[in-house]
């Protein structure tokens, strides 16, 4: 058992080390997306624009906090707070690294390590609708209710085929835990094993993140910005930083569930393997916002139901047979 002092330190490390990344994850997406359509991206605040994230940050924090004379101003005020919450809570499950030895205790590299491993980490996630959901509905604006009511449907459609191509790898792996399945692909990552269930996961992990071609809870060109659209100042910056956690979270998920985790190359230190890996996994998602326009809401239901969640159950049961013959 850790003293409390040791987890507190580790807490507070991770939670700061989260806020820099993404605010220098916003920068890099926004200048990735200037190369991609032969733009510049910001280049004024600073050398090479690197004091950009700085200034959004003052000007988030000093622009005026705006509550719609409609809303429910308690719900209104709560609902980022839900999101933001349920972002660093899903993080703190993810083990950074493989566990160390300091004097007599045994350090866990991440937050918390509980039995139920990345089953608690996806109730997390399905949590995080909550608070879009009722920013949406406590605005008491049409575009924020849709786009509330948007991100529900998509969260529920999506979210099954996620959980049932996650079985797959739990039945490889026979445990929850992540160190153990991080353990179980020692020699051989699962994605070998599941290339299905990983194409699966990894489309249905982008629509949870609502990012395009999946992004219908926002569709500025239909609902101005969705659920956010009253939303002002912090607690329209407190719903981004939730989205950003959220892709660090998944991409460091994909690459401890099929990419091996720490294992591979033993030339260099397990973190900056794994999170070499979740690197390759953001700018992933990058690429596919400067690359794939926004499907069509309909389309996009269809596509969870009708094709994603046959592929996650055919996969399920060939895993089965497969685990049940072996």
């Amino acid at each position: 058992m850790e003293p409390f002092a040791i987890m507190l330190v580790k807490s507070l490390i991770i939670f700061v080390a989260l806020l820099t990344v993404f605010a220098y994850l916003v920068l890099l997406e926004r200048k990735m997306l200037g190369y991609f359509h032969m733009r510049v991206g910001p280049n004024r605040t600073g050398p090479w624009g690197l004091l950009q994230p700085l200034a959004d940050g003052v000007k988030a924090i000093v622009k005026e906090d705006i509550i719609p004379a409609g809303a429910d101003k308690w719900v209104f005020r709560l609902a980022p707070v839900i999101s933001m919450f349920t972002a660093f809570a899903a993080f703190a499950v993810i083990p950074l690294g493989p566990p160390i030895q300091v004097g007599p205790w045994q350090i866990h590299l991440g937050i918390a390590d509980p039995p139920g491993g990345v089953l608690v980490l996806l109730a997390f996630t399905a949590m995080s609708v909550y608070g879009i959901a009722l920013g949406g509905w406590a605005s008491q604006s049409k575009y924020s209710l849709l786009g509330a009511m948007r991100s529900a449907a998509q969260m529920v459609s999506y979210e099954l085929s996620l959980g049932i191509s996650l079985a797959g790898v739990l039945m490889l792996a026979g445990s929850v835990r992540l160190p153990d399945i991080v353990a179980a692909q020692e020699t051989l990552p699962f994605v070998v094993l599941q290339p299905l269930g990983f194409v699966v996961f990894m489309i249905a992990a982008l629509a949870e993140l609502n990012r395009v071609p999946f992004d219908l809870p926002e569709a500025e060109t239909e609902l101005v910005s969705g659920y956010s659209t009253e939303y002002s100042g912090m607690r329209w910056a407190m719903f981004m930083l939730a989205e950003y956690v959220n892709m660090i979270t998944s991409s460091f998920l994909i690459s401890l569930l099929y990419l091996g985790g720490w294992h591979e190359p033993q030339f260099f230190p397990p973190f900056v393997h794994l999170a070499g890996k979740a690197a390759v996994l953001l700018f992933r998602l990058i690429w596919l916002r400067a690359s794939l326009p926004r499907v069509r809401y309909d389309r996009l239901m269809s596509f969870g139901w009708k094709v994603l969640l046959p592929l996650a159950v055919i996969n399920l049961i060939a895993t089965a047979v497969w685990v049940a013959l072996r």
